[in-house]
């Protein structure tokens, strides 16, 4: 497995962003290790609310999240999935497929002993967040989708992820910042939209971001269908606390909140919301808002379990 290395200059001076890294390894795969980046804020002792970002963002996403969380007494720990962000890139597209990115995530939380987890999952950040949880319930005490699923292919996908599929395999750039501009409601300033582009120095680093819509389950047979359909079995009698915070303005997950809502037994009774004028990426049109629904809803159902 060939890797590149975003350089560190490529992250210095970044608006909104002073956080320290922290770097775990995981198995590669394929014999290897990979070096994998996190942010790691507030008191160590606290339960963590593990935040997962999506396609094709990395963790600069939830910068304005994670002070709220942390003024709230939470641990913010905030990973780049493999090929995003400050984590290692795998410069062949066939080293990526569905499950590996389970299972380096996966390695990531046992690595840093992450327990009591409340799960935050926003785009990629469900497909891969809920076959966590599903499959490690042990770890996991509550979760948050936001603008998500768990797509197994026995259903025809919306038109409208079928259009971003076909763009992102046929646009001859790839421009990373713009495409997280265009899911955003508000206006992204050159410096922001910069920063989504700071881990992407050329197309050789681009090889997750551009594979990853081709890994999300289309049809029944795809490979990642059955280890989806037997996650449905474990969130279809799931009872942990489980929130929907979707946002009003997202042609991709639109009306997915209330799947979960009629499947999940853990959704009953919480006081799920739809975040208003934001799209796809509503961390970035609405961060504070969404964080201070996740404060919300830890302190509403921790009270409600003692």
């Amino acid at each position: 497995m060939e890797v590149v290395r975003t350089p560190d200059e490529r992250f210095a001076g970044l608006p909104g962003f002073p956080f320290r890294p922290q770097y775990v390894d995981v198995p590669s795969g394929d014999g290897g290790t990979l070096r994998v980046h996190y942010l790691d804020e507030g008191p160590r002792d606290a339960d963590p609310v593990l935040l997962i970002h999506g396609e094709p963002s990395w963790c600069y996403l939830y910068r304005k999240m994670i002070p709220i969380l942390v003024e709230g007494g939470h641990r913010a720990v905030v990973p780049d999935l493999v090929g995003f962000g400050r984590s290692d890139k795998p410069t062949r597209r066939e080293d990526y497929t569905y499950q590996r990115h389970v299972d380096w995530m996966r390695a990531l939380i046992e690595g840093l002993g992450l327990r009591n987890i409340t799960l935050v999952g926003q785009d990629w950040g469900g497909l891969i967040g809920l076959r966590l949880a599903a499959e490690r319930e042990d770890r996991f005490v509550r979760i948050v989708a936001a603008n998500t699923f768990l797509p197994t292919g026995d259903q025809a996908p919306g038109e409208a992820f079928l259009r971003w599929q076909r763009f992102s395999q046929e646009t001859p750039e790839f421009q990373v910042g713009q495409i997280v501009r265009g899911g955003c409601v508000t206006e992204l300033s050159p410096e922001v939209v910069a920063a989504y582009d700071a881990p992407f120095p050329d197309d050789s680093y681009k090889a997750g971001a551009r594979q990853f819509p081709m890994l999300v389950p289309t049809s029944p047979d795809d490979p990642a269908a059955e280890p989806n359909r037997k996650a449905w079995e474990v969130l279809r009698r799931w009872q942990k606390p489980f929130l929907t915070a979707f946002s009003d303005s997202d042609p991709i997950t639109r009306r997915a909140d209330r799947v979960f809502q009629a499947m999940v037994p853990g959704t009953k009774g919480q006081l799920h919301t739809t975040i208003e004028g934001a799209g796809h990426f509503l961390q970035e049109d609405k961060g504070e808002e969404l964080a201070r629904v996740i404060v919300d809803f830890i302190a509403h159902t921790a009270k409600n379990a003692s």
